[in-house]
């Protein structure tokens, strides 16, 4: 069962959820915004090393703490590794009150129907085990829509919702993140068939079972509404999906009951070359303004 107040902070915490999960493919860009080069190491170990680095610098900043964020996502070593001398996991809910979430998918299959499902996760089971010894609240997975096509976001949702069952079994809450591509022409007609797929996944859960949902910012404000209000919803949280974090805050305010949970948008102006006093005002005032965004609706 899920510790009952982390489920009280996720439930009625105000403020958001960081997203610190950046994974093998998305780590370089991630660095590279933060200003350290590809030049700058030569091996995996080396690149996870300097993330792991960027993110205890993060986790560590004096605004970093429950009072705004009320939960964080982290990467599979990030869970392995310790900040000050605790798991990572313990160190964000014992250290900064918290809630610690584990990113569990393993990247996407090639693209079919307008869709991109997840990799099979044949360890994932092993992974829920660890996760729940090392104090994780929660999982996030993530799939991609690239097209308003109905069959292939049926399939996406069905697949999220069916791994999302496997996790509940582990008394983890997961986050289901079904994302839409910003980019697309027909992104408010996919966030219509997206809606009622959820809705659909929702009502067919069984009474006290609750998840979570991670969606891209949508065309139509309030456009999940209705899921916001969902009695198998535990919260609703957003993606800034390659909005700058202006505009990512502008159209989260625009959707009541949906908080925050961005990844680059979170991370956006802060440098490795930063002193910590430069780098501590620039994440504070980054942490204001998603806090202030969340709350608004």
């Amino acid at each position: 069962m899920p510790n009952q107040e982390q489920l009280n902070q996720i439930r009625k915490g105000k403020g958001f959820v960081a997203a610190l999960d950046q994974s093998g493919g998305s780590t370089p860009k991630a660095l590279r915004l933060y200003g350290i080069n590809e030049d700058a190491y030569s091996s995996d170990a080396e690149m996870f090393d300097l993330m792991h680095a960027m993110r205890k610098r993060i986790a560590k900043a004096p605004a970093f703490t429950g009072d705004k964020i009320v939960g964080a996502i982290l990467f599979e070593m990030t869970m392995d590794r310790e900040i000050d001398g605790k798991p990572t996991a313990t160190y964000m809910w014992e250290d900064r009150y918290v809630v610690p979430f584990l990113k569990v998918d393993k990247g996407l299959n090639e693209e079919e129907n307008g869709v991109q499902l997840m990799k099979p996760m044949p360890e994932l089971d092993a992974l829920l085990k660890r996760a729940v010894d090392a104090g994780i609240f929660g999982t996030k997975m993530r799939s991609v829509i690239n097209a308003a096509n109905r069959e292939g976001i049926k399939a996406i949702v069905a697949q999220q919702f069916n791994i999302g069952k496997q996790i509940l079994k582990h008394g983890l809450i997961p986050i289901i993140e079904p994302e839409v591509n910003i980019t697309i022409t027909d992104k408010a007609e996919a966030e219509e068939m997206l809606l009622a797929e959820l809705t659909a996944q929702l009502d067919a859960l069984p009474d006290g079972q609750e998840v979570m949902l991670k969606l891209t910012l949508p065309e139509t404000a309030n456009q999940y509404k209705s899921l916001v209000d969902h009695p198998r919803i535990l919260r609703i949280v957003a993606l800034s999906g390659g909005y700058s974090r202006d505009e990512a805050n502008d159209r989260l305010s625009q959707n009541a009951g949906v908080i925050a949970s961005f990844s680059r948008a979170l991370t956006e102006g802060l440098s490795a070359n930063q002193s910590d006093e430069d780098f501590n005002a620039t994440i504070a005032a980054t942490i204001n303004s998603i806090y202030e965004a969340s709350i608004a609706g």
